[in-house]
Formats: structure tokens, C-alpha cells, sequence
């Protein structure tokens, strides 16, 4: 019986010992953004943004010496396909966080993947109402929507002082837009204008030939759209190609350049909302810009510089802790938990200016932007910000 109960010990204890994980050098990043799918004209911004701060800070001594590597899954543009990347970085690629997803549709699938497992997760562009509060583990560098959006609106009346009515569109399948049109709504009304009509589509459509018929038919000024770069895009073209003159807002999900192909000269003169300008005076900004512009000849987008940040608050939290004890020390699983109560004691320099995060993970960020898609031909364009 003694010899059963001091073999049940030791097996007990070895299978512990085999548990405990050191951690590996470099030391692990994940990636989960959408490489592929209908999401992909978004995530690739956002793979730029993180492999760029992977070689920027590495170049810069990674983690006070000690590198890290960024190790990418593919999060789709679906829940099933985010819910895989991220049982796959924390089971198989054993990362110490993740950065990701791209949609907060795929975050509320996603995250409580990574809650349960306790590895800590900074949304890159994750604007939803509630993402924080999906659990202790979860925090976000993208600011919500209903502090960004109601920016555009605004800024939409300073340039036209008549809008009395308004049209607004979303992508009823999609939780981002969701969240997005009512903040979207509420500011209309706050504004003293009239909703004249709320028309809803698929991220997946490709003729919206019905709702610019709704919108045409209740004469407004004013049209906002909350979707995505694909759908987003081809919604601006056909209310342009059927004959809609007034001023058109779009949501999070157009901003991004690779909307341009889709709506082309179309897309000239789109209002939207910004979390990033590089025109942001901080150093860190400043040096992020002139690397950037160097390395790629254009300006960043938001999307790449909110990953960027996402991968660099991971980074600086973990130069903290390897201050106290020196990374390759500790176990996987304590690592995770103490990265986790880091960056969320942590005061950060991005590209986004100066950032921390609250209790719940919430970013506190100051600076906001509005910006005008100028196209300078049917391919290319910019973001022109507004005062």
C-alpha cells in the first residue's frame, strides 16, 4: 500500500515537472489576423503593421536582448476560423499572448478561447462594445467605435450645415457593424437630423441595388455606411453609379486603402472617422512614420499601426518583467498570467501617442482624427485629414 502510494506520488510529481514549460527563445508573438477571406483586405494591413515591429523592435534589442518572434495563424474572415488560430497558437505554437483577431465578430468567438487558457490578448482593431469585458484576459489598443464614430458624423455636418436627413446602412451579420450603426444612429439624432431610412445587407453581398433604391427614394444628404472594405466598397460605387450626390460616411471597415480598387474614383470624397494620424507629433509616432515610409514609400495606415502598437505594448510589458527575472526563467504558464497583470500596469509611447489600459483592458488613448478619401486616379488615393 506504501510502495502504491509513493508511486502514485512520484508519478504525480513527474507528470507536474513534465507540465511546467520553460519558455523558448526567442520568445513567442502570436499573430491572429485575417490573411484570407472577405476580411483579408483589412488584415493585410494589419500582417504589415506586426511584421514591421517584429524586425523594428528586434533591430532595437527585442526583449532587453533577448529576441521575440511573431508566429502568424490565419484568423479568416469567419468564428470557426479565429477559433482554430487561436487553439492552435496557444496549444501548438505555445505563444505567451496574442495579438488578434481583426473583427470583434471573431473576438467574441475567439477571446474566450484564450480567457479559459489564461494567455493574455490585445485586439488590434476590435471596436465592439464589450470586448474588454469578455474576460480578465482580453484587452484592446483599438478604440471603441462609440468614441471614435461619432467624429465622422460631426465632421460631415461642418461641411454641409443643411444635412437634414440622413440614410443609414450596416452589415447585419457582422457585430463590429452592429455595434458601429448605433452608435452611428444615435449621434444622427443627436445631431437634430432626421434618420430617413436604416437599410441592412450581408458582408457577403455584391448587389445593393435595393438599398440604394431606399436611400435614393428618401432624399437625403447624408448616407452612412457600417461594413466592411469589400462590401463597404462596392455599396459607395453603386449609390455614386445610381446617382446619390451627397456626402457619404463610412464606418472602421472602409478605412483602409485597399478599399480604393474596389470603388475607385468612386470612393473620392469618403468621411471617416480615424484612431491614427501620421501626422500624430509624438516621437515614437515620428520615428515609426520615417522607418515606415522608408520601407514601404507611403504613409501608414491605421490598421497597420494599431497591430504595430498591439505588438509593442506585448513587448514592453515583457522588457518589464524580464527586468525582475530574466525571461528564459520562467514557466510558460506563470509568464502568461504575469504579462497579462503588466500590460495592463503599463504606460505606453505609440504611434497612437501616449496609451495605457484601464482595469477592464479598455485603451485610454487621446488623440482622434477625421480624414477624406482624396483618389488621385482610379487605383490610387489617400486619406486627407480634416480639421
Amino acid at each position: 500500500m506504501q510502495k502504491g502510494i509513493l508511486f502514485g506520488s512520484l508519478l504525480t510529481l513527474a507528470l507536474g515537472v513534465a507540465q511546467a514549460q520553460k519558455v523558448d527563445t526567442p520568445v513567442a508573438i502570436g499573430v491572429s489576423v485575417a490573411q484570407t477571406g472577405n476580411v483579408a483586405l483589412l488584415g493585410q494591413e494589419q500582417v504589415i503593421g506586426a511584421k514591421f515591429a517584429e524586425k523594428f523592435l528586434n533591430a532595437r534589442g527585442g526583449i532587453n536582448g533577448t529576441p521575440f518572434k511573431l508566429v502568424f495563424q490565419d484568423a479568416g474572415g469567419d468564428e470557426n476560423t479565429s477559433i482554430n488560430a487561436f487553439q492552435n497558437l496557444i496549444n501548438k505554437d505555445k505563444v505567451v499572448g496574442i495579438v488578434g483577431p481583426t473583427l470583434s465578430q471573431q473576438a467574441f468567438a475567439a477571446d474566450p478561447i484564450a480567457e479559459r487558457a489564461k494567455v493574455p490578448v490585445v485586439g488590434p482593431s476590435n471596436t465592439a462594445k464589450g470586448i474588454p469585458q469578455i474576460g480578465n484576459f482580453i484587452a484592446r489598443v483599438s478604440a471603441p467605435i462609440a468614441v471614435v464614430a461619432p467624429n465622422a458624423v460631426r465632421q460631415a455636418v461642418k461641411i454641409n450645415p443643411n444635412i437634414k436627413k440622413a440614410a443609414v446602412l450596416y452589415a447585419q451579420n457582422d457585430a463590429f457593424s452592429v455595434s458601429e450603426t448605433g452608435t452611428f444612429q444615435e449621434t444622427v439624432k443627436k445631431q437634430g437630423i432626421d434618420l430617413a431610412t436604416v437599410q441592412k445587407f450581408q458582408t457577403t453581398d455584391t448587389d445593393f441595388t435595393t438599398q440604394v433604391t431606399a436611400v435614393l427614394n428618401a432624399n437625403v444628404e447624408l448616407v452612412i455606411i457600417s461594413g466592411l472594405a469589400a462590401d463597404g466598397g462596392n455599396l459607395v460605387k453603386q449609390l455614386r453609379q445610381l446617382g446619390y450626390k451627397g456626402l457619404i460616411v463610412g464606418g472602421n471597415g472602409l478605412n483602409t486603402s485597399n478599399m480604393f480598387p474596389v470603388c475607385q474614383k468612386l470612393c473620392d470624397g469618403v468621411i471617416i472617422a480615424q484612431a491614427y494620424s501620421p501626422a500624430q507629433p509624438s516621437a515614437a509616432n515620428q520615428v515609426f512614420v520615417k522607418a515606415y515610409r522608408e520601407q514601404y514609400k507611403k504613409d501608414p495606415p491605421q490598421f497597420a499601426a494599431q497591430t504595430y502598437a498591439g505588438v509593442q505594448v506585448m513587448v514592453e510589458a515583457l522588457k518589464a518583467i524580464d527586468r525582475k527575472k530574466k525571461i528564459s526563467t520562467w514557466d510558460l504558464d506563470d509568464l502568461r498570467v504575469e504579462l497579462n497583470k503588466q500590460l495592463l500596469l503599463g504606460k505606453y509611447n505609440t504611434p497612437l501617442g501616449a496609451i495605457s489600459f484601464d482595469k477592464e483592458g479598455e485603451v485610454n488613448q487621446k488623440d482622434f482624427y477625421v480624414a477624406q478619401i482624396k483618389m488621385k486616379d482610379a487605383k490610387n488615393g489617400s486619406f486627407v485629414y480634416l480639421k
